[in-house]
């Protein structure tokens, strides 16, 4: 049996390996691409005996042409680097990755006759936004990362306007569940709480925990770019959340144990909350894991997280200082 194509980059990641799971079901041979700096190739092992091809590589070492897309049909473009303070920190490293890599995956594409590039692309790029937030709601990336992964997405729409790529993007709001990062930066609420859970550590909840997350569990994540690839329609931008946001407190209080406050940061929304109509009414794509379930699905597997990081208030202090001296209005 001949099976259908797909690449995946950031294929061993939190969000690509999902996907990975998701076109092996659906009958493809997918190829996933990681330079295993943020994902785990243990992430896909159990996919030993599918047909999953591998490679450790970074996207912008990878050329049109290479074999690696050959007769592929789509190309899942997950493979970037995330976390606010460090692209504060190294913001031409992010600009490099996020935009000039995604440059090259849309020639890699491009040569390699795609049906469709599906763009993992960041609710970060509205900034402090009104909400629910609606897809034509103005852009104000208020840091690094936000403009390099909305720059990256400008490429595919560029590519798209003068190559004639077939080209949708989905600015992903609030994504969690199983396989998320454990390393690296101080950064994402799930990882930081996970470990400290482990450890029977406080919570460390920024502000008075109030703020809310249109969070939304991975595999429905999946679901959706899987929708976006196998549409018809072209050319589109699609807000994915899960249109409920929950609240920090909500989070601590199903997850159980005791609570210090930190100092609210700056350039931080008190809500996020994505409009999904649009993607409701094109893809016909619905939500299907509550946050309750997700949650204890992530509880399940939760010594996936043993060896992150352990936060405290003065290791945070320490490391959102750049944060603080960059984003604060006081700064000139």
């Amino acid at each position: 049996m001949v099976r259908p194509v797909a690449v995946v980059t950031g294929g061993a990641g939190f969000i690509g390996s999902h996907m990975v799971d998701l076109l092996i079901d659906e009958g493809f041979e997918v190829r996933a691409i990681d330079n295993l700096l943020g994902g785990r190739e243990e992430n896909i092992k159990h996919h030993s005996n599918d047909p999953l091809v591998f490679e450790q590589q970074d996207i912008r070492g990878i050329s049109p042409g290479d074999k690696i897309f050959d007769d592929a049909q789509y190309l899942f473009h997950f493979g970037g680097i995330g976390d606010i303070v460090p692209s504060i920190e190294r913001p031409l490293e992010y600009m490099s990755t996020n935009v000039q890599g995604t440059a090259r995956m849309l020639e890699c594409a491009r040569h390699a006759g795609v049906k469709k590039f599906v763009y993992a692309a960041s609710s970060s790029c509205y900034g402090l936004a009104d909400v629910p937030t609606r897809e034509d709601h103005r852009i104000d990336p208020q840091y690094p990362y936000a403009l390099s992964k909305y720059q990256g997405e400008q490429a595919c729409f560029h590519w798209n306007q003068v190559y004639h790529l077939p080209v949708n993007s989905i600015r992903i709001f609030n994504a969690y569940g199983t396989r998320s990062r454990t390393s690296g930066a101080y950064g994402a609420v799930f990882g930081v709480f996970l470990k400290q859970k482990l450890e029977d550590k406080p919570f460390t909840v920024v502000g008075d925990g109030t703020q809310s997350r249109d969070f939304l569990y991975v595999t429905d994540i999946a679901q959706a770019f899987y929708r976006a690839a196998t549409t018809d329609r072209v050319g589109e931008i699609y807000n994915l959340g899960a249109g409920n946001p929950q609240s920090v407190n909500r989070l601590v209080e199903l997850l159980g144990g005791p609570v210090v406050n930190i100092a609210k940061r700056p350039g931080e929304p008190d809500c996020t909350w994505a409009d999904i109509t649009k993607i409701k009414t094109h893809l016909g794509w619905e939500p299907q894991v509550s946050f309750e379930k997700g949650l204890q699905h992530i509880l399940d597997d939760i010594e996936y997280w043993r060896h992150a990081p352990l936060w405290d208030p003065d290791s945070i202090a320490e490391a959102t200082k750049t944060w603080y001296s960059m984003l604060s209005s006081e700064n000139p």
